[in-house]
This record gives C-alpha cells, sequence and structure tokens, in this order.
C-alpha cells in the first residue's frame, strides 16, 4: 500500500475539512471586528490561518492537493510580506519534498515493472528518497554500467489520487481566491485536472526529458540530464548534483541569484524555439544551480512531466503584442488582440485603455536590465486585484483563449519565481534571440545573419 492516503475517504475528509475551517476563521474574524479591531488587520489575520492550513494539509496528502499547492507556492511573492512571511517556510517545503512511500512499496513496484531481478539493474540503491513529489518520488542509485541516475517511482493510485483532490478542490475554489490576489483559482485546477494523463505517463514524459537532453547536449549554461531506462510506472534518468533553487532563494548569493534568474528566463523562451516544447511546471524544485568552470554556474532542468506542445515555438502573437505595446501602438495592439480572441466580438474596448493595462505588466522588458521583486509583484497582484482599479475593471472583460492558458501560466510562474529570487535579469536579451515576433523582420533577419557567422 502506498501512504498516499491508503483510503479515499481519509483524503476527502481533510480537503472537506478546509472550507469548515475557513467559514470557522470567518466568524472568529467577525467577532474581533465587533471587539474593536480594524477590517484591514483582521483580513490579514484571516488570509494567514487560511494560508496555514491550506499548506498543511495540502503537503500531507501529496497528490493533486499537493500538485495545487505546488503550483500556488510560485505566487507566494504576490502577497502583502507581513501575510507571506510567516508560511514561506511551509510553501518552500512544497516545493522540495513530502512524506516518503514506504521501502516495501517502492520495491514492490519495482519488481512488478522491472521484474523479480531488479535489484541486478544496480550496483547501488538507495532505499531511502532523495526527494518526493506529488505523484511520484526520485531514489538516488547507480547503474549496472556504472552511471549515477535518479530513479522516479510512481505511487500506486495517484491517478486516482491527483483527481479526486482536484475535484473537491475545485468546488471550493471560490474560497481560495483571496490568497492570491488578481489570480482565478478555478483555471488552474481545471488545467491541471486536464493534465492529469499527461502528468501519469511517464513515456510522454520520457520522450519529452530525451527531446531537451538532447538539443542541451553541450550547452554551457542549461543541462538537462539524459533518460536511462522507462517503463511504467518507473523513469530512470542520470544524476545531476546542484544547489535546489528553493535553496537559492534562501540564501543564495546575489550572483547565484541573478545568475540563476538569467537562466530561468533563457529556458524558459529558448526551450520552445528549439525543441518545440514548452517545460510546463516551474517551480523551484524542478531546477538546480550547478556550478560550471567556464561559465560560472549552469541550471539543472528536472520533472518533463507536463509540457505544452508548440511546434512552431512560442505563437508570434505574443512576441508582435510585445513589441507593439513597448512601441505604444494603441490601436495595432488592440486589433491583435481582438483577432486572437483576448477580447470577444461582443465587447468593445479603449485600445488607449488596453495599452494602460498592458504597459505596467511588461515592464521588466522594456528596460536593458530589470530586478525582479517581491513588492513590484505585488504592486501589479494589487493593480489587478482591486476591485475600484481601472485595470481590475478592464481585466475582467479580457479573454483567455484555451491554446494560451498554459503559457500564460507557465509565464506568470516563472515570472514569480525571478521575484522570489530578487534576480537582476537582462529579460530583453532572451526575447530578442528567442521569441518570435518581438523584433521587427529586418532586425530577426540581422540577427540570424550574424548568429550564421559566429557559428
Amino acid at each position: 500500500m502506498s501512504d498516499l492516503p491508503r483510503k479515499a475517504v481519509t483524503r476527502t475528509a481533510k480537503l472537506a475539512a478546509l472550507p469548515l475551517g475557513f467559514a470557522g476563521r470567518a466568524t472568529w474574524g467577525l467577532g474581533k471586528r465587533i471587539g474593536g479591531k480594524s477590517a484591514e488587520i483582521v483580513g490579514r489575520e484571516l488570509q494567514q490561518r487560511t494560508a496555514e492550513q491550506l499548506f498543511k494539509v495540502l503537503g500531507e496528502l501529496k497528490g493533486g492537493a499537493m500538485k495545487f499547492g505546488q503550483a500556488l507556492s510560485v505566487f507566494e511573492s504576490a502577497l502583502p510580506e507581513e501575510i507571506a512571511g510567516p508560511y514561506r517556510a511551509a510553501l518552500t517545503k512544497l516545493q522540495e519534498a513530502a512524506p516518503p512511500m514506504p521501502t516495501r512499496t517502492v520495491h514492490a513496484v519495482l519488481e512488478e515493472r522491472l521484474g523479480a531481478d531488479w535489484p541486478e539493474l544496480f550496483l547501488e540503491f538507495d532505499d531511502k528518497p532523495s526527494a518526493a513529489a506529488s505523484i511520484g518520488q526520485v531514489h538516488r542509485a547507480v547503474w549496472h554500467d556504472g552511471r549515477e541516475v535518479a530513479v522516479k517511482v510512481q505511487y500506486p493510485g495517484a491517478g486516482a489520487a491527483l483527481l479526486s483532490d482536484l475535484t473537491q478542490l475545485s468546488r471550493f475554489a471560490r474560497l481560495l481566491g483571496p490568497l492570491i490576489p488578481g489570480m482565478d483559482i478555478k483555471p488552474l485546477i481545471t488545467e491541471l485536472r486536464d493534465r492529469v494523463s499527461e502528468e501519469l505517463d511517464y513515456g510522454l514524459e520520457a520522450q519529452a526529458q530525451a527531446a531537451h537532453a538532447d538539443e542541451f547536449a553541450g550547452d554551457p549554461d542549461v543541462l538537462v540530464p539524459a533518460v536511462v531506462h522507462q517503463c511504467e510506472q518507473v523513469l530512470v534518468t542520470e544524476w545531476i548534483d546542484g544547489i535546489p533553487l528553493s535553496e537559492v532563494i534562501a540564501d543564495g548569493t546575489q550572483e547565484q541569484r541573478d545568475r540563476a534568474g538569467q537562466l530561468l528566463a533563457r529556458f524558459l523562451f529558448s526551450g520552445p524555439a528549439r525543441t518545440g516544447l514548452l517545460h510546463a511546471d516551474p517551480h523551484p524544485g524542478n531546477f538546480r544551480l550547478l556550478p560550471d568552470e567556464k561559465s560560472g554556474w549552469r541550471l539543472g532542468v528536472l520533472d518533463f512531466g507536463t509540457v505544452d506542445r508548440l511546434p512552431g515555438g512560442l505563437p508570434s502573437t505574443i512576441g508582435d503584442s510585445l513589441r507593439m505595446t513597448l512601441d505604444g501602438e494603441a490601436d495595432a495592439v488592440y486589433e491583435l488582440l481582438c483577432t486572437e480572441g483576448f477580447v470577444k466580438e461582443s465587447i468593445e474596448l479603449a485600445p488607449d485603455a488596453v495599452l494602460d493595462y498592458l504597459i505596467p505588466i511588461i515592464e521588466p522588458a522594456q528596460a536593458d536590465e530589470f530586478t525582479f521583486t517581491r513588492s513590484w509583484m505585488r504592486s501589479q497582484a494589487a493593480r489587478i486585484a482591486d476591485p475600484r482599479s481601472p485595470a481590475h475593471q478592464l481585466g475582467r472583460q479580457l479573454n483567455l483563449p484555451p491554446s494560451y492558458l498554459l503559457i500564460h501560466r507557465v509565464t506568470l510562474s516563472t515570472i514569480g519565481v525571478l521575484c522570489q529570487l530578487g534576480a537582476t535579469v537582462r529579460l530583453r536579451d532572451e526575447l530578442e534571440e528567442w521569441l518570435p515576433g518581438f523584433l521587427p523582420e529586418e532586425a530577426e533577419e540581422l540577427l540570424e545573419e550574424e548568429t550564421a557567422a559566429e557559428a
């Protein structure tokens, strides 16, 4: 048996208790207000208590509950500091670890999938997991040819747990909304749910990881471990050592933060251009900072269980709209957004108002370099979340086409991590090199000629 809790009723009961807890705290908050505390102070205390309970339960359950918690954790930088501070440690734990699966269960899965003689495939196998995540855990081992490897073993019953948790969470998504200002929780849960089958398919994950490993082989900036062996419920890849990004966020030097941030941005935009795939799970637990003699640090990338398939790379619409927004072309931006379905036919907006809405969001692309901070992220979230704000009113009228949903979440999540790092990043450099449409056609042609000449 897995300890992904043994009974579905146990999982459901724990999740179902969350909204009851929220309701209880709301009553407690009303009492505080009657007692004389201001609405703002009481609101903050409520938010803090709610978050503490939420992330405690999500971390205990793993499965879809933990997957949701990890997705939420990268938006921690959008929360007010006095609220985010007390439970930042709980969020970081979600990014790196969860209670491990019993050794007997691990051995049973390996025997079922690799055969009774599975120990002969390894020169060494560490029964203690090096990492435990939402649907599986990783063991360090030495493959029979001497290579150090990471063995990912899927929890029995992971699929049912994922679906059950996410279905249950979606029922009270509205109550979770205040945790992350300006973010609609329900579409996030729906999208996670839609990708359950991909998450569970280690064959698809192996294909995506192998494509990245081949493309980035020898790359001075990014390292993707090669796939060694794959079968149902088991994935064996080369092992990489390095500093988890969660540790860099907590204790890294500014040099490490800036380098990690630059490489994270580079991977976000170069990956789709080079492989036709977007790594779609950018929480800090999936990245390592690796010492490198030539470049100082490289970025190690793990976990390709969730990817977006983009055969032509990122849509040129993104680059075109960014470029035109930076150039102040309000009418052209508005026309493009209407054509692509970001503005529904039944709605009419003022082009200048749309431009005013977009410009603060794309501030990092305006300067040669930009320092991502939690305070900047909070200001953006507050601007969009405040019902009295023109940005809030306009944002509610915009539409996000389904084909852009995952790209949007990955980009937002990556920006969230950059803000957690406090990294200074030359984002414009990455956009110019990798994002189709960001440069005018003549400039793109010149850049391609220069790149070919250097090669």
